[in-house]
Formats: structure tokens, C-alpha cells, sequence
């Protein structure tokens, strides 16, 4: 194995009846976790959503509502599913931007608390797209010479990313072995919540969305407060929610100590 692992990394995918991963469900979840030895362990899961899925999300992955009507909603399967991640490392292809805060939401909706700290987030796409600029079958293509049959299957899906990862860390020495570093090379280091509301600039949390974009989501705050409410009642992730109320606590208890 090229990939240096010093704890165990979960390699994930989703299908889901969308992409608005504040009203969108999981219908399927597959987790590829490798463990430091190089050996693997697989859970894969349909999901009842809750929910009817659209055709044109069927369309995609070929899940429909007949195959999910006797499948566990997520909530019921959550538990088992955050155990067997454990600590993992996260991995995935396109899953800084969607497949960890979908599942984020889908814990919070599940009532649980999965902590993201600690964890390295290692997006496959992010490296794909910086060095080749490609989609995940043409990437399975070009790194393993290999045709992905069985793409949009979310098992297919996550144990092709996993190999698409190790085949980059052989090409290109200079993205790093290690968790950290390809992290590093991967991640969101400026990211605050993972809908990427809000981000870091030179260490300030601000607004990257709206007619706020930009300004520091303190000063917000200060001069609109009316704002955080309407974010509390808007179609938002409650990653996002959750986020802005911790910036919210922060900025009223600077205030109560000064």
C-alpha cells in the first residue's frame, strides 16, 4: 500500500434522493475503511429516506422507492454506522463539498453528535480536479486503466475512489503519503461549516454567501442581529445553523467579560 496510515481511513460514498443536503436524504451509504495494515472492512447500506425519490435522482443511481420501502430509515441504522466509522480518517470523491455534510445533517437529524475533530478530510476530486481536471469514471480510467462498471452504486463508487487515491499518491510524489499531508493537499482549510456558508480569511470567520459576503460574521451580527434569526429559519443545513450559533455565543460572551 503507497499511502502511509497511521489510524484507519473511512472511504464514503452517498446516493441520495438530491443535492440540497438541507431537505435531500441518504438512500444508500457505503463506507470502504482501511485500516493502517492495509486491510479492508466494507458496510453497505439502502436507506428508506423517508421521502419519495425523484426520478430524475433514480435516474442516476438506479435506487427507487420500491427497493428502499423495507430498507432502515437512517436513524435507525445511525448508531451502527458512527461505530463502525469509529475515528476514521475521512475520504471521498467530491465529499468535503457533499458526502460528509450530508451525512453530518443526517447524524444531527438522528439526534447524534459525530465529531469532526480530530478527523483529516481527504477529497480525491479536489486532488483529480488540481492535477487532471476529469470526472470520477474518466478518473478511474486514467489512474487505474480500469472501465468503472457499476458507477452511481455506491459500494462501485467508494472502492474506486479508494484506488483512484492510491494510484495519485504513486504519480505524483510531491501530494504527500500520509493522512495529514494529503489532507492538506485535498482540504478546505478555510472552511467553517461544510455548505461553506461561512469561511476563514486570515483567520476571520465571514459570510460567503449573500449581500453579507465578505464581511466578518461578527461584525453581522453587531449590526444586523436580526440576520442570525432569519438563518435559523431559512432552508440552511443545521451544520450551518449549529455554526453560526457557536459564532453567536462567542461574540455575546466576549461581550458579557468586557
Amino acid at each position: 500500500m503507497n499511502i502511509q496510515l497511521n489510524k484507519p481511513v473511512a472511504t464514503i460514498d452517498l446516493e441520495t434522493t438530491g443535492i440540497n443536503i438541507g431537505t435531500d436524504k441518504i438512500v444508500e451509504i457505503a463506507i470502504v475503511k482501511i485500516m493502517p495494515d492495509g486491510t479492508r472492512q466494507v458496510k453497505r447500506k439502502l436507506i428508506n429516506p423517508g421521502m419519495p425519490i425523484p426520478k430524475g435522482a433514480s435516474d442516476v443511481h438506479g435506487i427507487t422507492d420500491e427497493m428502499v420501502k423495507d430498507a432502515p430509515t437512517f436513524k435507525q441504522v445511525a448508531n451502527e454506522i458512527k461505530q463502525f466509522i469509529g475515528n476514521a480518517d475521512l475520504c471521498g470523491y467530491n465529499s468535503n463539498r457533499f458526502d460528509i455534510p450530508m451525512l453530518i445533517e443526517e447524524f444531527s437529524r438522528s439526534g447524534l453528535d459525530f465529531s469532526i475533530e480530530g478527523r483529516k478530510f481527504i477529497d480525491v476530486q479536489k486532488i483529480f480536479h488540481l492535477k487532471e481536471q476529469r470526472t470520477l469514471s474518466a478518473a478511474y480510467k486514467f489512474y487505474c486503466n480500469k472501465q468503472l462498471d457499476g458507477a452511481h452504486g455506491a459500494e462501485v463508487d467508494a472502492m474506486a475512489t479508494w484506488e483512484i487515491l492510491e494510484a495519485q499518491v504513486e504519480r505524483y510524489p510531491d501530494i504527500g503519503k500520509t493522512t495529514d499531508e494529503l489532507a492538506k493537499f485535498s482540504g478546505e482549510d478555510d472552511m467553517v461549516d461544510f455548505a461553506r456558508r461561512f469561511i476563514k480569511v486570515n483567520g476571520v470567520e465571514v459570510f460567503n454567501f449573500g449581500k453579507h459576503k465578505g464581511k466578518p460574521v461578527t461584525q453581522v451580527l453587531k449590526e444586523e442581529p436580526q440576520y442570525y434569526d432569519w438563518m435559523m429559519k431559512g432552508d440552511f443545513p443545521m451544520n450551518t445553523k449549529q455554526k453560526f450559533t457557536e459564532i453567536l455565543n462567542r461574540t455575546y460572551l466576549k461581550k458579557d467579560k468586557n
